[in-house]
C-alpha cells in the first residue's frame, strides 16, 4: 500500500489520480476491481464530486437522464427526476466512492502544483501547493475540461461596487429577493438559474451575446410507484439507459457525419421557440444565426417563458463596461445592478492548468500544447511517459453521457497501470507517429462536422477543435478497449517492450 515517510519524505505510490470527480472515481473504482490498491487521490477540495461539487447554482442538475449518467456497473434505481438535479448526482457519486472504497485513496484539500517525470527512475514527482512531494510510477490527471470557471475579460470589471460572482461560485450568503440582478452569459448554467431567481427578484437583466438553441426538456419525476417498478424489473430502467444511448449516438453521428439530418433537430428547437414566445421581437433575438449543434444544445422547458416576463429584460447589445454601479452596452445606455452574475462558462480549452506539468527532457506540456491540447486516443502526449488522461482531448461528446468515455477510458488505462506495476523501474511513451495518425484521423473527421461552422467553447484560437470527440461512443468504446503495446516505446536500459 502507499507508504508515509514521518521526515516529510515523498510519498511513494504506484498511481497518482488528479481530481476525484467522475473521472477520478471511475478510475479509482476501475483499479481497485482489478485488484490494484497502491493508489492516490489528490483532491484540491474537502469533499470530492468535481462540477457536482462545485456548482450548486439555483436549478443546478443534468441535461443526460439519469439512468445514462451513471455508471454502468452502479445503477440507481432511486432516481428522484428522469433528469437529475445537482444535490442528487453528487450524493450518487459519494455513496458510489464508499461502497467501492475508494474514499480511503483520498487526499483532500491538496491541491497538485507542479509534475515531473524523472527519466532514470521513471517516476513522476508530484508537488502539492502545501509543500507534499509524491512520487508516482503513473500520472493519471482526471481534472476534467468543466473544471475552472472562466470570467469574461470587460473593462471595469473589479469596479463594481455591488455583489458579484461566478455561476460556478455561487454565493449562497448573496441575497437576491427584490434586488436588481444583472447576467451576463447564456450557456447551460444560465438557463438553468434564470429560471430560478427571477421568480424573487426585482428586476432581472439578462445579457446575451448569442442565441441558444433550446430542446423540450423530456423531464418527470419518479413516483414511488416508478421505484418499486424498478426494483421488481430492473430490466425496464436498462431498457431506458439503451434507449436514450441509442438516441444520443443518432444525434452524435448526425452532428459529425449525417449532416442531411441536422435539420430535424433545428425544427424542432424553432417549434419550441414558438410555442413558448409569442412576441415576434423577443423571438428574433432569441434565433440563433449559426447551424444547430454547432454550439452545445441546450434542454429546458422554463427559460423561454421566464425571458417572456415583465420584469426581465434580454440584452442583446456588446457589452462595453461593467461600472461601480451596473452594466453599460455599447449604445451607451447603463444598465443598473445590486448584483452581477456571470455565467460564462469554463476554460475548457486550458486542459490541466494551471498544474506545471514537464515530461522527458524537463519539456513542458504548455509547450507540447502551444497550438492546443492533442493526445492519442485522447489519453497520453508523445514525450510525457505514464501519464494517462481522464476526460482529454477530444473526448467530449456533443450529444450523450460522456459517463460512459470515462468508463472506457478507466478500463485502458487500468491495463497500462497493471502492465507498469509488474515491471518497476519502465516507462510507457506513445510513439510520436501513432498520436500523429490518430490525430489527424480525429481532426479530418472533425472538419466534416458540424463543430467547425462557428465559434464556442469547442475551438481554439488556432480553429482547432479540441474538446470533441467525432465519432459514436461505441466507437470510442472499441478502439480503447485494450491497450496496444505497438503504439508505445518502452524506456528503461536494455528494454525491448512491456
Amino acid at each position: 500500500m502507499t507508504t508515509v515517510n514521518s521526515s516529510r519524505e515523498a510519498v511513494r505510490t504506484t498511481a497518482l489520480v488528479i481530481g476525484a470527480g467522475f473521472g477520478g472515481i471511475a478510475m479509482a473504482i476501475e483499479l481497485r476491481r482489478a485488484g490494484i490498491h497502491d493508489f492516490v487521490i489528490l483532491e484540491r477540495a474537502d469533499d470530492l464530486g468535481g462540477v457536482w461539487r462545485e456548482n450548486t447554482y439555483p436549478g443546478a442538475g443534468c441535461d443526460v437522464p439519469s439512468p445514462l449518467y451513471s455508471f454502468s456497473f452502479e445503477r440507481n434505481l432511486a432516481w428522484p427526476r428522469r433528469y437529475a438535479a445537482q444535490p442528487d448526482i453528487h450524493s450518487y457519486l459519494g455513496r458510489t466512492a464508499r461502497k467501492y472504497g475508494v474514499t480511503g485513496h483520498i487526499r483532500f484539500s491538496t491541491e497538485v502544483a507542479s509534475a515531473e517525470f524523472d527519466e532514470t527512475g521513471a517516476r513522476w514527482h508530484v508537488h502539492t501547493a502545501n509543500g507534499e512531494e509524491y512520487s508516482a510510477q503513473v500520472l493519471i490527471p482526471a481534472t476534467g475540461q468543466l473544471s475552472r470557471p472562466a470570467f469574461p475579460t470587460i473593462p471595469g470589471i473589479e469596479t463594481f461596487r455591488g455583489r458579484s460572482f461566478h455561476s460556478a461560485e455561487w454565493d449562497h450568503d448573496c441575497e437576491l429577493d427584490g434586488k436588481r440582478v444583472a447576467v451576463i452569459g447564456t450557456g447551460a448554467s444560465a438557463i438553468q438559474f434564470v429560471p430560478e431567481i427571477q421568480r424573487k427578484v426585482g428586476r432581472l437583466t439578462v445579457f446575451q451575446r448569442s442565441a441558444q438553441y433550446i430542446l423540450p426538456k423530456r423531464d418527470h419525476a419518479y413516483r414511488s410507484w416508478h421505484h418499486r417498478l424498478f426494483r421488481t424489473v430492473p430490466l425496464l430502467q436498462t431498457l431506458d439507459r439503451v434507449s436514450f444511448w441509442l438516441y444520443a449516438e443518432f444525434a452524435q453521428q448526425c452532428l459529425s457525419k449525417w449532416q442531411w439530418m441536422v435539420p430535424v433537430f433545428k425544427r424542432q428547437a424553432e417549434k419550441h421557440l414558438r410555442e413558448q414566445v409569442r412576441d415576434p421581437e423577443l423571438r428574433r433575438k432569441l434565433t440563433p444565426d449559426y447551424e444547430i449543434g454547432c454550439k452545445r444544445v441546450l434542454f429546458s422547458n422554463d427559460y423561454y417563458p421566464a425571458l417572456t416576463r415583465s420584469d426581465v429584460d434580454l440584452v442583446t447589445e456588446d457589452i462595453a463596461e461593467i461600472t461601480p454601479d451596473g452594466v453599460r452596452t455599447a449604445d451607451g445606455t447603463e444598465h443598473p445592478a445590486d448584483v452581477i452574475v456571470y455565467g460564462t462558462g469554463f476554460a475548457a480549452l486550458e486542459l490541466l492548468a494551471p498544474i506545471k506539468i514537464h515530461g522527458l527532457d524537463h519539456r513542458p506540456l504548455s509547450e507540447a500544447w502551444s497550438e492546443g491540447a492533442r493526445a492519442h486516443l485522447g489519453i497520453t502526449v508523445p514525450g510525457f511517459p505514464n501519464m494517462f488522461l481522464m476526460y482529454g482531448p477530444n473526448t467530449n461528446l456533443g450529444g450523450g453521457s460522456v459517463v460512459y468515455m470515462l468508463e472506457s477510458q478507466a478500463r485502458y488505462i487500468r491495463d497500462a497501470v497493471r502492465r507498469l506495476a509488474a515491471r518497476p523501474g519502465r516507462y510507457l511513451d506513445v510513439r510520436p507517429e501513432a498520436e500523429r495518425r490518430w490525430d489527424t484521423e480525429v481532426q479530418r473527421r472533425l472538419g466534416r462536422s458540424v463543430w467547425t461552422r462557428c465559434s464556442s467553447w469547442y475551438r481554439n484560437e488556432h480553429g482547432r477543435v479540441v474538446s470533441n470527440w467525432p465519432g459514436r461512443t461505441a466507437e470510442y468504446r472499441r478502439r480503447t478497449r485494450r491497450l496496444d503495446p505497438a503504439d508505445f516505446r518502452a524506456g528503461a536500459p536494455g528494454a525491448a517492450g512491456i
